[in-house]
């Protein structure tokens, strides 16, 4: 790194402003930028509507914060379009959209591009064409930076009583960004596009492992009625047995907790990995803050199960404490083995099938223990098939924390550049 970035970066830490450098609203920028400039002055609305019916409803796009604007059918599974899509607005590519719509980390909405084909998106939306001396994409590069867009949109948008948006189409281009010129706005938008690429190459190899393990999942185990799995390790050939899930794991074995611990709710568990847990104190902990896991002990989502959020733990240590959401298994078998049936397809079905309530299906551990499972009568079969899955496991793991990291750096690099404290030649 240059000592001149360095120090930029140095004196932005200490809460100072950089020399030949400017702020405006909590927004830092280089003072060759210039003056923040108005979004009305390069973003102007497109209302153009539907009223030829050059689209259908298989044409409707979405905005979703993870993936921008994409083909509704494609990120829903099915239209959600009105009895008449006439109305909706044309969304040409390279335009940008601003919904309506609160999210989480963005309750006055998000502001993203369309660089897909040509759409119609519902009249929630605002539609706007970009004239120079900006970029679409840069624009939704700056607004990818959850305190950029929801500093921008906070004083322009005001909240109603039913948590809907008050602020016209015309309202939202009334705030100012800092506006690097635009050769430097394109080659900031090609090195975005370089992480975004590797990002897309590292999901792309999630998902070919995670479909590996679906196809073993459906190979290695047997499937309804049968009694022998299609694949199988040399020198097993004695079919599998029927057991109820309790005869292959104890079931919420009761324990004394310790009066600090660690505790894992139904939030910290996503897939098989713990991402997170916090320290509690015995009396005044969550009443749900039962559960005493010991090393080996697998623990099952009861609360909507088709999530699969279960997870084997095998850490050494013996203050760790899950909620009561989790149903708590000590097994007599191969644990991943046991890991390895319970995210199977076939067993989520089952489960599902004994679930009560609707929006939240859960099931109880007493039916969850009854449920009918098939297993290997050779637990070497078992150790086998368990070994397979955790290597997979630790691959689809590997390769999270590898995609993790590379979006922390492009978080971090795109911060540096945005406010100009990297600068970038075209």
């Amino acid at each position: 790194m240059r000592e001149s970035i360095r120090k930029r970066i140095e004196a932005v830490r200490r809460g100072k402003v950089p020399e030949k450098y400017s702020t405006e609203r909590a927004m830092l920028f280089p003072d060759e930028w210039g003056t923040p400039v108005a979004l009305n002055t390069v973003l102007s609305e497109n209302k153009d509507c539907n009223e030829d019916l050059r689209f259908d409803k298989e044409d409707v796009l979405s905005v979703s914060g993870e993936q921008g604007i994409v083909n509704q059918i494609d990120l829903l599974g099915r239209s959600y379009a009105g009895q008449s899509v006439a109305p909706y607005h044309v969304v040409e590519t390279g335009d940008v959209v601003y919904t309506k719509s609160p999210l989480k980390e963005n309750p006055y909405g998000i502001i993203k591009q369309n660089r897909g084909v040509p759409g119609i998106v519902s009249t929630l939306y605002a539609v706007y064409h970009c004239s120079t001396p900006i970029t679409g994409q840069y624009l939704e590069n700056y607004f990818c930076i959850d305190t950029y867009l929801n500093n921008y949109l906070k004083p322009l948008v005001k909240r109603g009583a039913k948590n809907d948006m008050k602020v016209n189409n015309e309202e939202v281009l009334l705030g100012r960004i800092p506006l690097p010129p635009l050769q430097e706005q394109e080659r900031i938008n090609e090195i975005i596009t370089q992480f975004d690429r590797m990002i897309e190459l590292k999901q792309s190899k999630i998902d070919e492992l995670n479909k590996l393990k679906q196809v073993c999942l459906l190979e290695m185990f047997p499937q309804k009625g049968q009694t022998i799995p299609k694949r199988r390790f040399p020198g097993f050939s004695v079919p599998w047995e029927q057991r109820k899930l309790g005869e292959l794991a104890l079931f919420n074995p009761k324990d004394e907790l310790p009066q600090t611990f660690e505790y894992v709710d139904l939030e910290s568990v996503v897939g098989t990995e713990m991402l997170s847990h916090r320290t509690e104190v015995k009396s005044s902990a969550p009443s749900r803050a039962q559960r005493l896991a010991h090393t080996g002990d697998l623990f099952y989502q009861t609360v909507r199960p088709y999530q699969k959020n279960n997870y084997l733990f095998e850490k050494p240590d013996n203050n760790y404490v899950f909620s009561t959401g989790y149903a708590q298994m000590r097994p007599y078998v191969d644990g991943y083995f046991l890991l390895s049936l319970v995210q199977s397809e076939r067993f989520v079905k089952v489960v599902l099938d004994n679930c009560t309530g609707t929006s939240y299906p859960a099931i109880n551990a007493n039916d969850l223990a009854e449920i009918e499972v098939a297993a290997p009568s050779d637990e070497s079969e078992a150790q086998k098939i368990g070994t397979i899955f955790r290597s997979i496991d630790n691959l689809i793991t590997l390769h999270q924390r590898e995609l993790a990291e590379v979006g922390k750096y492009k978080k971090a690099l795109m911060q540096l550049l945005l406010t100009g404290l990297v600068r970038v030649n075209a």
